[in-house]
């Protein structure tokens, strides 16, 4: 996956679709990224004791990462990802400006 938690994404696909968020998890076995603010769902919990009240809570589910696509905030356009080496290190770059992305 050429996406990486703290990406910022636009999604491309769904019902959410021009709405961009930072990712917050990655599931790479499942292919599936959590973005911010994008899929959100409700759940009706039911009461598990005095700590954990029931209710209706609203959380993001995973959404496909074929669906999301990276988005650069300088430019304020999404783009492809690749990849280059730069002093003997593999870098993740965006193919329309040639910027390489700072990874943590």
């Amino acid at each position: 996956m050429r996406i990486k938690k703290g990406d910022t994404v636009e999604v491309i696909a769904g019902k959410d679709k021009g709405k961009t968020g930072k990712v917050l998890r990655c599931i790479p076995k499942l292919d599936r990224v959590v973005v911010e603010g994008v899929n959100v769902v409700t759940k009706h919990q039911k009461p598990r004791g005095p700590q954990k009240p029931g209710g209706i809570t609203k959380s993001e589910a995973p959404i496909h990462v074929s669906n999301v696509m990276y988005y650069d905030t300088k430019t304020k356009k999404r783009s492809k990802i690749g990849y280059s080496f730069e002093n003997g290190k593999k870098v993740r770059v965006i193919k329309s400006s040639g910027a390489t992305i700072n990874d943590k």
